[in-house]
């Protein structure tokens, strides 16, 4: 069946346009290297083509402060510097590039609640470490943390799950959030005495009302789709027990055997193993509604692999009856 509207993807060059560079990790080539492998498999025949979207200011401010985004528009037009201490650089049109993944992703989520599609996919999002005030670690506008302001400012949706299993912990998600008994996450990353951030261990659950609202699970260098497959009933379980009215599916590849700057070992098993997971409890807890987000993965093979088993398990879970 072509564009069959019960799975959205978001494709196109304004998206592709978020990356630093050929030779950074964070390429401007991923988003094609995702889709073509797609095609290849015919799951763009399948799913509702969406082009990009672009976020206005006042929505990247639902989250990021105002003087933080003015900075990213300056050093955008001017194209230089750096927009934290080394990992993100500035270039012609990083704000309008960053503005698409956060627009993007908020499309997804109206689409989703106007019933115009059941889950969504944006490929280039998911950039989960960048702070309020400040870009960190390839992520200029934590799109994630603007989507779950969204969903609480303009759609009434208080309890959110964030799902996390990209390498890296989603440390701009989780100190944003660490006090808000809302937002329930759960993120299984590599121990952070080994990777970037170096936060999310396991003793951090949350502060004051919101202490046993989220759940890391560090993962050792190493761990592999059985190590993946073990700790999965604990996230599941914790996801379950907080009955969400919505879930967010960060699915970054970097997790995957090969990665050149992670050391975990998973296949694209463990990501279509994830988001079958998560869909079927979607269709328990809320209605079926999930975005994925692609999050990082920087061996372009393991990208593609990983994000079109996402993509099929979202196409070919079944919906609640």
């Amino acid at each position: 069946m072509k564009n069959d509207p019960a799975v959205c993807v978001y494709v196109g060059e304004p998206l592709a346009r978020y990356g630093f560079g050929h030779g950074h990790p964070f390429g401007p080539d991923r988003l094609d290297t995702f889709w073509r492998e797609a095609q290849r498999r015919g799951l763009d025949e399948r799913v509702c083509v969406c082009p990009p979207v672009a976020a206005g200011q006042d929505a990247i401010e639902l989250f990021h402060t105002h003087d933080y985004v003015e900075r990213v528009k300056a050093q955008s037009a001017s194209g230089a510097g750096y927009l934290d201490f080394g990992d993100t650089p500035a270039y012609p049109g990083v704000y309008e590039a960053a503005a698409h993944v956060v627009g993007s992703g908020l499309d997804a989520v109206a689409r989703i609640l106007a019933g115009r599609c059941r889950r969504a996919f944006v490929p280039i999002g998911g950039l989960h470490h960048a702070r309020r005030d400040a870009a960190a670690g390839f992520c200029v506008f934590n799109d994630c943390g603007v989507i779950i302001e969204a969903l609480r400012a303009h759609h009434g949706i208080r309890r959110v799950a964030y799902v996390d299993i990209d390498a890296h912990h989603g440390d701009g998600v989780f100190y944003a959030f660490e006090a808000d008994p809302e937002l329930i996450f759960a993120d299984m990353h590599e121990d952070g005495r080994y990777l970037y951030p170096g936060t999310g261990a396991a003793e951090e659950t949350g502060q004051g009302a919101a202490a046993g609202s989220k759940l890391n699970v560090p993962m050792s260098p190493g761990a592999d789709d059985t190590a993946f497959f073990d700790a999965w009933h604990w996230v599941e379980a914790f996801v379950r027990a907080a009955e969400p009215e919505f879930i967010l599916f960060q699915c970054g590849a970097d997790s995957l055997a090969d990665d050149p700057i992670t050391h975990l070992r998973y296949s694209a098993e463990a990501h279509a193993f994830a988001a079958t997971h998560l869909c079927r409890l979607a269709e328990e807890c809320c209605a079926g509604r999930i975005l994925a987000l692609g999050g990082g993965g920087y061996n372009r093979h393991n990208l593609a692999q990983a994000w079109t088993a996402v993509l099929r398990a979202f196409l070919d879970t079944p919906a609640a009856p």
